[in-house]
């Protein structure tokens, strides 16, 4: 198995109630030993997405994504090799998905892992022969301050294809052959008009069976049950303005958010 991103983690101020956004509006799944009280782990059958409680110091946002490799000892002999100034730490037995979390030459934190790690236990089971569903997973985003220097990193360990890039298009686009990992230049001008962001995690992109067919959805089911509401891009200049970053940043051609303000992008099969 190549390396593959196999999860996306949110810090939110009320993990539960987002958990069920992502199950009512996207058809993700629980796997069946999931670890309520400490998080929420839901997903395509590829990808999970874990959503984690907001704690004191950890700000509520996208958090990071994860990358599962074939061999975790060599993945770090190769690190410490080529980008010696990457730090590496182990992580606690009750971080399912990560044996280890590193960063890249920007600071973008990451988690390494492998199957059957020592200290990481295997919550998603079911990803072990998958499942088909309409709404996936596509791509995951971060703004970063060097995202040339970044694609080259990701190829260079993980060995991601970078996709055909068109002239003039200023982010890089990598891939494991399913999920895509999109790398977008932060300046500080480009949020000229709307609220700073500093350089890391942009959005989740989702591919839908029909775009129509999602906007029904979400119609439906906020109408029974506010919580689960998608929230507005549109509501005023300053949130307009972001919705436009979003959309020139993305791969997709729907722009919305979650009910915890995580941004989302979407394209159509």
């Amino acid at each position: 198995m190549a390396a593959k991103i196999n999860h996306i983690a949110i810090m939110s101020e009320q993990y539960a109630i987002t958990a069920r956004f992502y199950q009512a509006v996207f058809g993700l799944r629980a796997p069946s030993n999931d670890r309520i009280v400490n998080a929420i782990t839901v997903g395509d059958g590829y990808v999970g997405i874990n959503i984690n409680p907001r704690k004191p110091g950890r700000p509520a946002r996208l958090d990071h994504f994860g990358i599962e490799v074939d061999d975790a000892a060599d993945t770090m002999a190769r690190l410490g090799e080529r980008y010696p100034s990457v730090q590496v730490l182990k992580r606690p037995s009750n971080r399912p998905f990560a044996g280890l979390t590193t960063h890249d030459p920007d600071g973008n934190v990451f988690d390494l892992s492998q199957r059957k790690m020592e200290n990481r236990a295997e919550i998603y089971l079911d990803a072990e022969k998958g499942w088909d569903q309409p709404r996936t997973v596509s791509h995951f985003a971060v703004r970063t301050l060097n995202p040339e220097r970044m694609a080259e990193f990701y190829a260079d360990i993980f060995g991601f294809a970078v996709a055909n890039r068109k002239a003039g298009d200023e982010r890089w686009i990598l891939g494991d052959g399913r999920v895509s990992l999109v790398l977008i230049p932060w300046r500080i001008t480009d949020y000229d008009g709307t609220g700073i962001v500093s350089p890391g995690p942009d959005h989740i992109g989702f591919k839908v069976e029909s775009i129509d067919a999602l906007k029904a959805d979400i119609e439906r089911i906020s109408s029974g049950n506010p919580d689960l509401q998608a929230l507005s891009l549109t509501r005023g200049p300053e949130m307009e303005t972001r919705r436009r970053m979003l959309a020139a940043a993305g791969l997709g051609s729907f722009q919305m958010s979650d009910n915890d303000n995580v941004l989302i992008d979407v394209l159509e099969a």
